[in-house]
């Protein structure tokens, strides 16, 4: 509910490049990060004219690994659309930066869902098992079919991974959205879950309106 204070692409590029991680702009302008290994790969997309969206908002992230340096298609993908508060996709990144395999896990969702019930997130009514909202259900993560254009080494269609949203204001636009493709390891999305539901205060110049009303503020000398 915080945002990202308009530091989204600062703050995880400096996280990639201080675990040596190389960087260069594209053709469309992006910036393209890859791990020294080169099985990791992370591009601020924000910029590009043909990138898609979630939730009616432009992708600013698009992070992805696979299992060889040679492979041209990713194991997994996820996708994250400016506004998602930059502690938790630093998170993200600097997991996948250490994790010993990017390209494949064998958790189940358990490994993302301890997180949300350890924070009091609640189970849906209408399916207990996969979606979970938070106390004054404005953000939800679900287990469900992801929307067209979440790439996946596997091309079976229909398959579920991660959707995970924040709407202040129900009717009102996403202050952020994210996408997990079906591959993408539970145990790294895990750590992008326990940051951002984890109660610690942030720190921010600047606060998103749509979501102050949703706010503690605490004003800092």
């Amino acid at each position: 509910m915080a945002g990202d204070d308009g530091d989204l692409a600062e703050a995880v590029g400096h996280a990639l490049t201080g675990s040596d991680w190389s960087c260069w702009t594209t053709a469309h302008k992006s910036f393209f990060y890859s791990s020294p290994d080169q099985l990791r790969s992370a591009e601020w997309v924000l910029a590009d004219p043909l990138t898609t969206g979630l939730g009616d908002l432009p992708i600013a992230w698009e992070i992805s690994a696979r299992e060889a340096p040679d492979r041209s298609v990713a194991a997994w993908r996820a996708y994250f659309t400016a506004g998602i508060p930059h502690e938790a996709l630093t998170a993200f990144v600097l997991a996948l930066d250490t994790r010993k395999e990017p390209a494949w896990g064998l958790d189940g969702i358990d490994a993302v869902t301890q997180f949300l019930a350890a924070a009091d997130w609640a189970p849906d009514a209408d399916d207990p098992e996969h979606t979970f909202w938070d106390a004054p259900m404005t953000s939800c993560w679900s287990w469900a079919v992801v929307p067209t254009g979440i790439e996946d080494q596997d091309p079976r269609p229909d398959l579920p991974g991660w959707m995970v949203w924040s709407q202040p204001e129900l009717g009102r636009p996403y202050l952020w959205c994210a996408a997990f493709s079906h591959s993408a390891p539970q145990d790294l999305v895990g750590a992008f879950a326990e940051s951002l539901v984890s109660p610690a205060p942030v720190a921010r110049r600047s606060l998103p309106a749509v979501s102050e009303s949703c706010l503690t503020v605490r004003y800092m000398p």
